[in-house]
C-alpha cells in the first residue's frame, strides 16, 4: 500500500470529525468555486469538485444551494485562500490551509494556538521541499473495471500511481494533473466519490503514543478553527 493510500485512510479518520466545523468548511470552497467561476457546475470544474466533496461527506442538498446563492450575495465578504507553515513539538511539521475574509485574524489565530501548544510559525517557504503536492482521487471499485486497463488509460492524463484496498480505489497524480485527471476519469465512465489536492510528507516520521496526544491537541485546535480548511503533517 502506497504512501498515499496509508496518508488517505488515517486522514479520514482525524479529520473534520464534528458536522459543526465540517460544513462551515465546506460551504466555504463552494462560496469561493463559484464566486471564481460562476454557479454552474457544468461550466466551472471546480464548483463541481466541491459540490462532489460535500455530498461524499453528507452536505444537505439545501446547505450546498445556500453556499452557492453566497457566491452571488452583495454583502458576502470577499475570500482569501492562504497557507502557513509551523512547527509543532518532536520534530512534528504542519502545512496549514486556510480560507479566510480576514488575514490578520486568521494569522494571530494560528500563530496563538501554535505557541501556546509549543509550536512555532515559520516563513512561507520554509517546508518546500517537505511535502509533495497530490492530486488525490477517489472511488469505488465497480464490477467489470479492470484497474490494468485503467491504468493504462489514464497515463496520459498524468496518472502516477493507481491503488486498491476493500473495493476502494486511490488515484494520484502530480497536483498540476488535477483537472486532466477529473476529465479523463469522468470521460471513461469512473463515479468519482473525492477529488482533492493533498500534500504528502516526503520524509515522514514516527512518534510515541504520548507525544501524539500532545500533537493531537494541536491538530484539534487548528482543525476547530472557523478558517482553518486542511491540516496537513509529516507524520507516518
Amino acid at each position: 500500500m502506497g504512501r498515499a493510500f496509508e496518508y488517505r485512510k488515517a486522514s479520514k479518520l482525524k479529520r473534520w470529525g464534528a458536522m459543526s466545523t465540517l460544513f462551515p468548511k465546506l460551504g466555504k470552497v463552494i462560496t469561493m468555486a463559484a464566486k471564481e467561476g460562476g454557479s454552474d457546475p457544468d461550466m466551472n470544474a471546480r464548483l463541481r469538485t466541491a459540490i462532489l466533496n460535500a455530498k461524499a461527506e453528507n452536505m444537505p442538498k439545501d446547505n450546498i444551494e445556500a453556499a452557492i446563492k453566497r457566491a452571488t450575495a452583495k454583502d458576502t465578504a470577499s475570500m482569501l485562500e492562504v497557507n502557513f507553515e509551523g512547527k509543532a513539538p518532536y520534530g512534528v511539521l504542519l502545512f496549514i490551509e486556510c480560507a479566510t475574509d480576514n488575514n490578520t485574524r486568521t494569522v494571530a489565530n494560528v500563530k496563538n494556538i501554535l505557541t501556546k501548544h509549543g509550536g512555532e510559525l515559520l516563513t512561507n517557504g520554509s517546508l518546500e521541499f517537505m511535502f509533495e503536492r497530490k492530486a488525490v482521487i477517489e472511488f469505488p471499485l465497480k464490477e467489470g473495471v479492470d484497474l490494468e486497463e485503467l491504468e493504462l488509460g489514464l497515463i496520459d492524463a498524468g496518472l502516477e500511481e493507481i491503488e486498491e484496498e476493500e473495493g476502494e480505489v486511490l488515484v494520484t497524480g502530480d497536483y498540476k494533473s488535477f483537472g486532466t485527471l477529473n476529465e479523463a476519469m469522468e470521460s471513461l465512465g469512473i463515479e468519482i466519490t473525492k477529488a482533492n489536492l493533498e500534500r504528502i510528507a516526503t520524509t515522514p516520521i514516527t512518534i510515541t503514543e504520548e507525544e501524539q496526544v500532545d500533537i493531537d491537541k494541536i491538530l484539534h485546535r487548528l482543525e476547530d478553527d472557523e478558517d482553518v480548511q486542511k491540516v496537513f503533517t509529516n507524520l507516518a
